[in-house]
């Protein structure tokens, strides 16, 4: 579905990605694992033409995409629930989640889905968005990507600072919408966070794949989190 293949990106003059490949499936949870800027955020805005990269391609369901302005990408059905969410503010969540409605057009009934995942929010769609809870802020960030119907969501670091009936419930939602044949890209640092959804794992480590496997790998040895992170 995914493919990324010998990704080369710079930032400045210092070079973030290099030669960087993976692979996504359909109904694949996959999860970057690493260090601070070991490159984990750059793949998923290279993904999204947002960083853009000076070799190397990325296809969805085999067509290019690399070569697509930012704004196309997500357009081919590619939702991005970025760190820190950037929702806008000012807007109410019902607002906010109309734009994501207008990027494909999506009929009405993607919004009920949406809803549907985060019942919370249903209650709180004349509220405007700053004024939400972390959490909740999170819950529309990620419905407002799944309002343009994407085949392919990613996520950086959605349970960043949320408690944990609220890390619970991003969980679900992750693994309900992989059991709907989304197919998801996660950078997370909780690795029990990641235990839980993942199905592989990528070592990510000085802009490349360092190693990819599955994720009952790590379950059985995890040992290799300080092999290839440094942290066990």
């Amino acid at each position: 579905m995914l493919e990324i293949s010998d990704l080369d990106v710079y930032h400045g003059s210092s070079q973030t990605l290099k030669g960087m490949s993976l692979t996504l499936g359909k109904g694949e949870v996959l999860c970057l694992l690493g260090r601070n800027g070991a490159g984990k955020t750059t793949t998923l805005r290279a993904i999204m033409g947002l960083a853009r990269a000076q070799r190397g391609s990325v296809r969805l369901d085999g067509a290019e995409i690399s070569t697509l302005p930012a704004h196309e990408v997500p357009r081919r059905g590619i939702g991005y629930v970025p760190q820190g969410r950037r929702l806008f503010s000012e807007l109410t969540v019902r607002e906010n989640l109309e734009i994501g409605l207008m990027t494909r057009r999506s009929p009405r009934r993607v919004l009920d889905e949406a809803l549907a995942l985060f019942p919370r929010l249903q209650e709180r769609l004349g509220q405007v968005s700053g004024t939400l809870s972390g959490g909740e802020q999170q819950m529309l960030a990620t419905a407002r990507a799944l309002c343009i119907d994407p085949s392919v969501i990613l996520l950086d670091e959605p349970t960043e600072g949320l408690m944990p009936s609220m890390i619970a419930t991003i969980r679900d939602v992750i693994v309900t919408l992989r059991d709907h044949g989304k197919a998801i890209v996660l950078v997370e640092q909780r690795v029990e966070a990641v235990l839980s959804v993942a199905d592989r794992v990528c070592f990510v480590e000085n802009g490349r794949a360092q190693a990819t496997m599955p994720v009952q790998d790590l379950r059985d040895d995890p040992s290799l989190l300080s092999r290839y992170v440094g942290v066990g």
